[in-house]
């Protein structure tokens, strides 16, 4: 069931109707068994897999919790890693490795025996497993207390706003949650209203417009020159951004209409002053997740240089690894992984370079400067993210070396308008969207800040709602995260 369908319009209000009309001790239940409706509407089969995943990290933590002895403790983990880990493998990771196998077998003129496997990814299978595995290693490492209440486990692991794209939530922050009593309060119902009507103007007016020049250009990169391919990966980049943040914004807002804090997943990346800082605000539940278990116990930054530069590359290449089945995405993940790790070796040198050409005495020039150089190298590596394969990026990149002047005069832009197969005018408009959504999420963000007369905040609530009536694409177009 996607967020921007038919379908969901109808069913939230009842969940949330019948969410506050219940009696609080059944309340519990009832979202278990809504989330559970809302995933069993892609594949009722593989709500098997959560429940299999929920059944095992339970019973795991309970026996982790009474048991002092390391071996046994580390035995139990291990338990859970293998089942979870097993199941991602097995409908995320099996082709590529086996695909791998066959390959190189057929180099060496020899039949590799394995076939390829025809199972589907189930939707979201990466972030509940990795919430899951959260709660299991805090428990083994004794940050947490395991839950003994087994349904409020399973509504941790299956919470539906966020459970198919996240923000991954930890068992701290989210659980709790769950032993309050919520009352209706019309303050919080229309700030969550409000934060899921904005992300569904990122996602149907933004992202899916945008969407249609990023498709054109990297299905057929070949019809198209190096500047076509710089707008395509620049269009491609904040459509991600406005994708998967608007499914974080709807889901925080729902999940704030009934009374429940989701952490933040977004903070405005794109005024980065890093690649560093544009990742510690982009898909924050995630990078804080490698950060705090795989950077952190490989020994953070308190250690030399190279296992400082290792335990970076570490992190962002289990990141590339999450992300997809490819080996274009471990290259994209080596990518960002590589830039952090030369910004960090070149510090001191471009800060004496900036006192000695007299940069440094210009902030906001130089502030301009740093977050247009982050933005542009992070999203120069979202062509390896976006491309099928590496076959297919570096077809695409190799577009970087013809053809810049395709699209620099009015002629070429209608040529380029009509190859897209848009309107000259629809395009303008999607490029305009770029800048005019950046300049209205600082809105959004700031808004608190500043003193809004009430007339002028409803009159942009529903200016934005009819903007999403009007100019949306409700096309039933997945979000793009929902594939990871």
């Amino acid at each position: 069931m996607l967020f921007n369908s038919f379908e969901y319009l109808i069913y939230f209000p009842v969940v949330v109707g019948i969410y506050f009309l219940m009696p609080f001790r059944w309340r519990w239940l009832h979202l278990l068994i809504a989330s559970y409706v809302f995933y069993m509407a892609w594949e009722p089969a593989y709500a098997l897999l959560i429940f299999a995943s929920t059944v095992v990290d339970y019973f795991v933590a309970l026996q982790m919790h009474k048991t002092e002895g390391k071996t046994r403790r580390r035995m139990l983990l291990s338990i859970s890693l293998a089942v979870n880990l097993g199941l991602l493998f097995s409908f995320k990771y099996y082709n590529l490795i086996n695909g791998t196998f066959v390959g190189a077998a057929a180099a060496v003129g020899f039949d590799w025996p394995l076939p390829e496997s025809n199972l589907l990814l189930p939707v979201g299978i990466s972030f509940y497993t990795f919430q899951t595995l959260g709660y299991s290693i805090d428990v083994y490492w004794k940050k947490v207390e395991p839950e003994r209440h087994f349904g409020r486990f399973a509504l941790y692991v299956c919470f539906f706003p966020q459970l198919v794209a996240g923000p991954i939530e930890r068992a701290q922050r989210l659980l709790p949650q769950f032993l309050l009593e919520h009352r209706w309060n019309s303050e919080r119902v229309v700030s969550g209203l409000r934060l899921i009507v904005w992300g569904l103007f990122k996602k149907v007016v933004v992202a899916d417009r945008i969407a249609q020049i990023t498709d054109a250009v990297y299905d057929q990169p070949d019809a198209f020159g190096g500047g076509a391919v710089v707008i395509a990966t620049a269009c491609f980049g904040y459509q991600v951004y406005c994708d998967f943040s608007g499914y974080s914004d709807i889901a925080i807002g729902t999940a704030r209409v009934m009374g429940y804090d989701l952490m933040t997943n977004f903070d405005q990346p794109h005024l980065s002053r890093s690649v560093d800082e544009f990742w510690k605000r982009w898909h924050i539940s995630l990078m804080s997740w490698f950060r705090d278990y795989i950077f952190f116990p490989l020994g953070g930054s308190k250690v030399a240089v190279w296992r400082i530069y290792f335990n970076v590359m570490a992190v962002f290449v289990a990141s590339g690894i999450w992300h997809g089945a490819e080996w274009s995405f471990v290259v994209w993940g080596a990518m960002n992984g590589f830039y952090i790790c030369f910004a960090i070796q070149t510090a001191e040198i471009r800060d004496r370079i900036a006192e000695r050409t007299g940069f440094a005495r210009f902030p906001r020039v130089r502030y301009a400067w740093q977050v247009a150089s982050a933005v542009s190298i992070t999203y120069f590596s979202f062509g390896f993210f976006r491309a099928d394969n590496m076959s297919h990026a570096l077809s695409v990149y190799k577009r970087l070396l013809y053809d810049w002047g395709s699209v620099l005069d009015p002629t070429a832009f209608l040529a380029f308008s009509e190859a897209l197969g848009m309107e000259a005018l629809m395009v303008v408009f999607c490029l305009a969207l770029l800048p005019l959504t950046e300049m209205m999420e600082y809105a959004q963000r700031h808004k608190d800040e500043w003193e809004v007369p009430m007339w002028a905040q409803w009159l942009s609530d529903y200016a934005l709602f009819f903007s999403v009536i009007a100019l949306g694409r409700f096309s039933s177009d997945a979000f793009f995260y929902f594939q990871f």
